[in-house]
């Protein structure tokens, strides 16, 4: 079985490919029983999206649940271009026997614009390629480790990952415009469920895992975080692949 977290669709797409070229299933993490995974899995893999050069608060909660057992394990971290020291951190609570990370489009919206068409479709292009490439070696059960950690990935999956689990993780910068036709599509879809509607408008909770998703894909364009997103695009992998 695969098991994914995505935010904006990057990771669930790398999770579908794989599962499509590989035979196994591809589910969500949120809802799913670790037990279930467990269960006579020949293959056990994770997908997911670096955050802050590390792996999510839920993917490596779900790990921990996680027996190996005698499956063959393997995960892939779908990222702007490095990897950190996450794939290592996550095999520290989950032993892999092959880790690969995965060139996506950018989707973190609040901290820079996003890359233009060009540059979203070439990543993509490549991903497929890279996606074969890693199915057949999951298929043979081979042990790999490609993995683009980058410069620094020890204080940047250490130091910078601290920062941004103990203080960019607030949700005090989301807000709502006038937009919102409250269709309450962010509610539904926040993984965390930190999102509930109030007189038809989103309210945020304390902390959310900042996937983005509700930012990225609320159809109104409705949602802001701070001043910076007010000119920038939205991203949503919908756009450019059918998952």
């Amino acid at each position: 079985m695969i098991c994914y977290f995505s935010g904006t669709g990057n990771s669930r797409w790398a999770a579908r490919r794989l599962a499509a070229l590989t035979g196994d299933e591809a589910r969500d993490i949120i809802g799913l029983d670790a037990a279930d995974v467990c269960r006579g899995d020949a293959r056990i893999g994770l997908v997911f999206p670096i955050y802050a050069w590390g792996a999510p608060e839920p993917v490596l909660d779900f790990a921990r649940q996680l027996n190996k057992g005698g499956a063959f394990t393997f995960a892939v971290a779908t990222c702007g271009s490095e990897a950190g020291y996450a794939l290592k951190k996550l095999a520290e609570v989950f032993p892999l026997d092959s880790c690969y990370s995965l060139v996506m489009p950018n989707n973190y919206v609040i901290g820079s614009e996003l890359e233009d068409e060009a540059t979203v479709r070439a990543k993509l292009g490549a991903a497929e390629t890279e996606l074969t490439t890693i199915a057949a070696e999951l298929r043979e059960n081979k042990p790999v480790n490609r993995v683009h950690e980058g410069a620094l990935a020890g204080l940047k999956s250490n130091l910078a990952n601290f920062g941004f689990n103990r203080f960019a993780r607030s949700t005090k910068g989301f807000r709502v415009t006038d937009a919102c036709i409250g269709c309450g599509l962010c509610a539904q879809g926040c993984p965390a469920h930190t999102i509930t509607l109030t007189n038809g408008k989103p309210v945020w909770a304390t902390q959310c895992y900042q996937c983005l998703r509700c930012l990225n894909e609320c159809p109104q364009t409705a949602i802001q975080y701070g001043k910076a997103t007010e000119t920038r695009g939205r991203y949503s992998l919908r756009r450019y692949r059918a998952d």
